[in-house]
């Protein structure tokens, strides 16, 4: 059983990455939220030049109904309409990390390095008004169904490493939990330390 580390995941737009590493964690009882960096979700359209936008706030039922309108074969053949199915049962809209991240994590996951960046250069700009360190840690996951549901399951082995009781010190404990499940899950990470 954990301790109750608080945990945030980070994709770009909140809906594929971050969301299966949120349905996961949320499975086992860890307490998670889950944001997103970009300026608006993107989702895949029926052509590359043509994605579907949406602003961050904008409901998960809302997308997942706007698209079965627009083309129920072609959505439910590259696994959005499900995607959204799954998103629209964990939480309301998909949040941007800018704009509605107004509490304190004592870990947060990226899923890309971009993502990971704008979360280190928003924390820096934020400032240090509470003096609470958070380790952001960075793991690069594709950005499709597969690789994402990997990866939900590599970020849960973590969330567990992490947030076990025998870990008491986290600062000091990170950089061995880090290395001992990089021996297992092959992913290149990034690391660093920032404050609240």
């Amino acid at each position: 059983m954990g301790i109750g580390r608080n945990f945030a995941v980070v994709c770009a737009s909140n809906q594929n990455r971050s969301m299966e590493a949120h349905h996961v964690l949320t499975k086992y009882g860890f307490k998670v939220k889950s944001y997103g960096t970009g300026s608006a979700v993107r989702l895949p359209g029926p052509s590359l030049d043509r994605p579907n936008i949406y602003p961050f706030g904008t409901p998960y039922d809302f997308m997942f109904n706007d698209l079965y309108e627009k083309d129920v074969k072609l959505y439910k053949q590259n696994g959005l309409l499900d995607m959204l199915d799954r998103n629209r049962k964990i939480k309301l809209a998909p949040e941007q990390w800018y704009t509605e991240a107004n509490e304190t994590f004592d870990v947060i996951i990226t899923c890309e390095e971009r993502c990971f960046d704008a979360i280190c250069e928003d924390l820096t700009d934020r400032g240090e008004h509470k003096n609470k360190p958070v380790h952001v840690i960075n793991i690069d996951i594709k950005d499709n169904h597969e690789d994402a549901m990997i990866g939900g399951r590599a970020i849960l082995q973590l969330a567990q490493m992490i947030d076990n009781e025998q870990v008491a010190d986290l600062d000091e404990a990170i950089t061995g939990i880090l290395q001992e499940w990089q021996e297992k899950y092959k992913y290149d990470i990034l690391h660093s330390v920032a404050y609240f």
